[in-house]
């Protein structure tokens, strides 16, 4: 694959400095408390999740390091397989989605459940109904999409599959 297919981390930073600020009065530190209500949530497109996907920002910063955010996508959205750098904590909040991890368990998630995804292993997530959760994860957010052979995709190529098309960062 040629460095123009890749999704690399220079380009999900800029897309994520790009699309974050509209979604900054939702970060915190971490020696500031917070509480909000989902309502006073500020959601946006999370760069290269689908346009099926949006996102608010409740703690860190994912181009920088750990963070939680707090992500809702439609029914029949799907995250095809990819994997990330960082480790990933999931906890479903509403709705009902379908969790395959490759070479282990698939699951069905409904509310209250919880997946955690050690680094860089292989999965894909799939909405059955309208699905929010709190998306956590220990380190900086990259994507890497990936084919059934294993071989790293472009976001395009992985989300034409799907039906879907990389959500753009908010101008």
């Amino acid at each position: 694959m040629t460095k123009s297919n890749q999704w690399s981390f220079p380009m999900l930073a800029v897309s994520l400095a790009l699309c974050l600020p509209g979604l900054a009065h939702a970060q915190v530190s971490a020696t500031e408390p917070a509480a909000r209500n989902m309502a006073e949530m500020k959601f946006g497109p999370l760069p290269p999740l689908p346009t099926c996907a949006s996102g608010s920002v409740q703690a860190g910063d994912p181009a920088k390091g750990a963070f939680i955010i707090l992500a809702k996508l439609t029914t029949g959205c799907s995250l095809p397989w990819h994997w990330h750098t960082a480790g990933e904590n999931l906890m479903i909040v509403s709705g009902t989605a379908r969790v395959e991890i490759k070479d282990g368990p698939s699951q069905t998630l409904r509310a209250g459940s919880y997946v955690q995804l050690p680094s860089r292993h292989v999965h894909q997530f799939q909405c059955k109904e309208k699905c929010t959760f709190f998306f956590y994860s220990d380190g900086a957010w990259d994507m890497h999409y990936v084919d059934a052979k294993g071989t790293e995709i472009s976001p395009d190529d992985a989300l034409k599959a799907v039906r879907e098309m990389p959500a753009k960062a908010m101008k």
